[in-house]
């Protein structure tokens, strides 16, 4: 396994963790929005679990899910242009890049 990858599922789980319990404690709201989130959590640490196996299914689902936290993180920025958005956006952009990479996916089984 390459480290890098260890290290985005790292990442991935603990960004995982902390939407989680932000939608548990209410920070998304009560109705489809909170629901919303902790399904896409749910997929996320499945994908996770999936690609420190090294499996293709693994991967596209943290794929996805890198895609999905960097477009929420600008949209975030966009509307509030606190920095912090905007780092956290750069980092899922770059690991959406690392792992869309020929070398990653031919580790895969």
């Amino acid at each position: 396994m390459l480290p890098g990858i260890a290290g985005i599922c790292m990442f991935m789980m603990f960004m995982t963790m902390v939407n989680v319990y932000a939608g548990l404690s209410g920070v998304y709201g009560r109705g489809v929005a909170k629901y919303g989130v902790l399904t896409l959590c749910t997929l996320l640490a499945v994908g996770i679990l999936g690609l420190l196996r090294l499996r293709k299914w693994g991967w596209a689902l943290v794929i996805a899910g890198c895609l999905l936290f960097a477009t929420g993180y600008f949209y975030y920025f966009s509307k509030t242009h606190v920095g912090f958005f905007l780092v956290q956006g750069l980092f899922g952009l770059l690991f959406f890049l690392y792992l869309a990479r020929q070398e990653t996916r031919e580790r895969l089984v």
